[in-house]
């Protein structure tokens, strides 16, 4: 979990994204009108540069939550503590962003407990409340309190999925790789590549993209394009830097990544 904070939009403290469409504008009325909302894309592709570089733009504090299987409602609204002989209540990140007007975002919000998303219906609909029933709290959301949730489509399943209930209360956002030229601008950007380099590095990341016949979860992200490029910028030889950030972080298979090295070579090697 991490918290920062912004108490006026400041331009030389807003993180660097790409817009790939009006999906800032989008986010800014759902901010305005107190409405939740819910992005969806695959990993890496800029959900989570998204929510911080949006949070500083509107000046608001910002909560963070990894959601991962173990996550609980309680983890997330609070819990009493034992200290110093006393029993002391805890807020939980959800309520910490209640309380002090935060956007509150919850990553891979699949990936938690199911108890976690019926807490957040009373705060994702008109009553923008979030019922603490160990201290009979009903803490009343202030008009900057945002909720935003994400998660990746590509690893849905009948396990693992959000109900029509909850979805139906969030405001959605569809997210995918960046086109070409606004990715080759984000490397440029992040890594401090060149033109040249990351050229060719957006090159390769649509010819492994277009390999549809090879047992891998998930495809070259912006992300990982970005850390190649940034040991290639800090002097690592291009081949290398690419098996490493790219080929060896996609699969642990010994065929599909003598495949995909060979997409390397023919488009890196080049």
């Amino acid at each position: 979990m991490s918290e920062s904070s912004a108490a006026t939009p400041n331009t030389a403290n807003i993180p660097f994204y790409a817009e790939q469409g009006s999906e800032c504008r989008l986010f800014t009325h759902a901010f305005e009108q107190r409405l939740p909302v819910l992005l969806k894309g695959p990993t890496g592709c800029g959900k989570t540069r998204f929510v911080e570089h949006m949070a500083a733009r509107l000046g608001r504090p910002l909560i963070t939550v990894s959601c991962h299987d173990d996550l609980s409602a309680a983890d997330l609204v609070g819990r009493y503590l034992i200290g110093d002989g006393n029993t002391v209540w805890v807020d939980g990140p959800l309520a910490r962003a209640v309380r002090c007007g935060a956007i509150c975002y919850l990553d891979e919000v699949v990936e938690a407990r199911k108890d976690t998303t019926v807490v957040l219906h009373p705060l994702a609909d008109d009553r923008r409340v979030l019922p603490i029933e160990r201290t009979g709290e009903h803490l009343q959301a202030p008009p900057e309190f945002m909720l935003v949730i994400s998660y990746n489509p590509g690893y849905q399943n009948l396990l693992k999925n959000l109900k029509p209930s909850t979805r139906q209360r969030f405001v959605a956002m569809v997210f995918d790789y960046p086109r070409p030229e606004i990715e080759q601008r984000i490397i440029e950007a992040e890594a401090g590549a060149d033109a040249a380099l990351s050229q060719r590095l957006v090159k390769l990341a649509a010819a492994l993209r277009r390999l549809t016949d090879q047992d891998l979860e998930e495809t070259v992200s912006t992300r990982l394009l970005v850390v190649a490029a940034r040991l290639i910028v800090s002097g690592l030889p291009e081949l290398e830097a690419c098996r490493a950030a790219i080929v060896d972080a996609l699969t642990d298979d010994y065929e599909t990544s003598a495949a995909l090295d060979e997409v390397v070579q023919a488009v890196i090697g080049n």
